[in-house]
């Protein structure tokens, strides 16, 4: 596969452009009960993420391709299959491979929809 299915990319789930890192990317936000969030990206031409950080923590998983955190200036590469743990706080950025795709947890509230009237 080299992209997620078509049910994980549906409109309403489109994480709006104002709550990305990364320009050029594609993402869509699942919400949980407890205010946390899943959400899924897809970099079809690499780039660089901003850095930043959030008042909780965040898990990713590199579903395809590669992607480097970099953390006080430190780049800590995560593969394809391979998980990180970027506890609350931290100051991070990043860069993705064309084509590379993750699916991240977030333990609050990261992303905003594109149109909160069609979620």
């Amino acid at each position: 596969m080299n992209d997620f299915p078509e049910f994980m990319r549906r409109a309403g789930n489109k994480i709006s452009t104002t709550s990305q890192y990364t320009p050029g990317i594609a993402g869509y936000v699942f919400d949980g009960a407890d205010g946390s969030q899943i959400t899924i990206w897809t970099s079809a031409d690499g780039g660089e993420s901003a850095e930043h950080r959030h008042d909780f923590d965040e898990y990713l998983l590199v579903v395809q391709g590669r992607y480097t955190v970099i953390i006080d200036g430190r780049p800590i590469p995560v593969r394809a299959g391979e998980e990180y743990v970027i506890p609350r706080g931290v100051r991070h950025g990043g860069r993705s491979i064309p084509g590379t795709r993750i699916l991240n947890a977030f333990g609050g509230r990261r992303a905003e929809r594109e149109n909160r009237s069609s979620a």
